[in-house]
């Protein structure tokens, strides 16, 4: 029974504790995407590209949409103090990918330790400090400042997805889970259209380029405050949490705190997975084509369509929520071809991926070649990223289907060696567009066109969508060609015995 005190609390909150930390969690995902994206707009505000754009003639030019002063001459933003290269411009756009990697699997670890609720806060409140001093960092260190910079803030974001599903699972019931899940992982596209629009509003009409970093930052700062005093890792250490809600969600949950002791984690069988494999290419080249839209549409948009920025935010903005809409009616559409017995999973999950990897890689490839059409390049965008949701009815969820009861681990592991997308896409598509022009930047189209199709049909012709063997293998027990030792605890357990005991007696087995 709780005290009166916290009772009185309890009573104040309109909606269950479980939603609130899903609407901080959203709050947390649309954060998160918000501090990694606003350097991909303001970079365009920061840089001095008229000196680059005197050294070459490109024919294929757009107009431009800069403002022009009365004796015609294109004025030029104050505030874009930095001679950068492209290729040193996306070496830096990639630092923050280095130091996400980083962190991804110990934040996980962390997290099941110590709790989520501060795995994820203090994360995010680091992201947010890095992100409020970027201006001053970036004056005084430069380039290898801001690459410096950018490296610590992906290592305070690593954490967030590995914490966020640990606290999920320990608070959200099975069987809502889905609704819970899309709430919380929706903020991803929240905040890359939240931070596009909001940059380009907060540098619109060659206002400081500062502004977007202490923005967001201080918005970072702001929710760790309110994640600190709302939510909480289990709902048992939740201060005032209703007597009701604290008995449905330990009758419904099963903690991780009160489990039996489950087997190791079989890495030495999922390593040796052909599906797995599969799924690991498939996300490598989803990540390498959302890196490339994510990281670099703003610089295409204000580089060779020559959009103001202001244009450019709310233009870069779109895209996402054509994704964010469309993932729901992907989503949709599989559950329902599975229920109906139209497909098999392992069918849904290969048309779907497909659809998210083959559509968009022929979307960019058009919008390349409209040209200075800019209404058509834009619609190819926005196209790409709408067929792109595709990804979360696809291969995102493909994990749940292996493994069930390593889905964690194993999200973990794909999730954090495709973020080699992120560190490599920024760099090589600097290198392929030294002058940012329009035929460079089509070849690093068609480079992300073959990424995107060439693991796709690894994934087409290896993908799985059952439960594989190593997830249970008290149920499904070992193949006949397994070679490799046993998985489960107790049959460790009585291996070391065996050999102990081989070694007592003298006996080398």
């Amino acid at each position: 029974m709780l005290p009166k005190w916290r009772q009185r609390i309890s009573k104040l909150f309109l909606i269950p504790q479980r939603y609130v930390l899903g609407i901080m969690g959203l709050l947390a995902v649309c954060n998160a995407y918000t501090m990694r994206v606003c350097l991909n707009l303001a970079v365009t505000q920061m840089v001095n590209n008229t000196k680059y754009e005197d050294l070459h003639y490109d024919p294929d030019a757009c107009p431009d949409d800069s403002e022009v002063s009365a004796n015609g001459t294109v004025t030029v933003n104050p505030h874009a103090i930095f001679d950068w290269s492209e290729s040193t411009q996306g070496l830096i756009l990639s630092g923050f990918y280095y130091g996400y990697a980083l962190t991804h699997i110990p934040g996980g670890y962390l997290a099941e330790k110590y709790g989520g609720k501060w795995t994820l806060g203090i994360g995010l409140l680091s992201t947010a400090i890095f992100t409020m001093l970027t201006p001053v960092v970036v004056k005084a260190g430069g380039a290898v400042g801001l690459f410096i910079l950018r490296v610590l803030q992906g290592m305070g974001e690593g954490p967030t997805m590995p914490a966020l599903m640990i606290v999920l699972a320990r608070w959200v019931p099975p069987h809502e889970r889905s609704r819970q899940g899309a709430l919380v992982f929706g903020g991803a596209q929240i905040g890359n259209i939240f931070g596009s629009f909001m940059s380009g509003f907060l540098m619109a009409g060659d206002k400081d380029w500062a502004n977007v970093f202490y923005f967001f930052g201080a918005f970072g700062v702001l929710w760790f405050i309110f994640w600190s005093l709302l939510c909480y890792s289990t709902p048992n250490t939740h201060p005032y949490i209703s007597d009701e809600e604290l008995k449905y969600l330990n009758e419904h949950v099963t903690s991780a705190e009160t489990s039996s002791v489950r087997d190791p984690v079989p890495w030495k069988a999922i390593v040796r997975s052909v599906p797995v494999w599969a799924l690991l290419f498939a996300a490598v080249g989803h990540d390498w084509g959302y890196y490339t839209m994510v990281t670099d549409l703003p610089k295409y948009m204000t580089d060779v369509l020559k959009f103001n920025i202001a244009a450019t935010g709310t233009l870069t903005a779109i895209p996402y929520l054509a994704m964010w809409v469309s993932s729901f009616i992907f989503g949709w559409v599989c559950d329902v071809c599975v229920k109906r017995k139209w497909h098999t999973i392992k069918t849904g999950r290969i048309i779907h991926t497909t659809i998210a990897a083959t559509g968009p890689a022929i979307c960019i490839i058009l919008a390349s070649y409209a040209g200075c059409d800019r209404y058509a390049a834009v619609a190819y965008f926005i196209a790409s990223m709408a067929l792109m949701g595709g990804f979360y009815s696809g291969m995102k969820v493909n994990a749940l289907d292996l493994a069930p009861n390593y889905a964690g681990s194993l999200t973990a592991m794909i999730n954090g060696t495709s973020t080699i997308s992120g560190i490599i896409t920024p760099y090589l598509i600097g290198l392929l567009t030294p002058d940012s022009t329009l035929v460079q930047w089509r070849v690093a189209f068609w480079v992300c066109f073959a990424v995107l199709v060439g693991t796709n049909i690894i994934y087409c012709i290896w993908a799985a969508g059952d439960q594989q063997w190593w997830d249970d293998v008290r149920q499904h027990g070992y193949p006949a060609e397994w070679k490799h030792g046993p998985l489960r605890m107790a049959e460790q357990d009585k291996e070391k015995n065996k050999n102990k005991k081989a070694e007592a007696e003298g006996t080398v087995l």
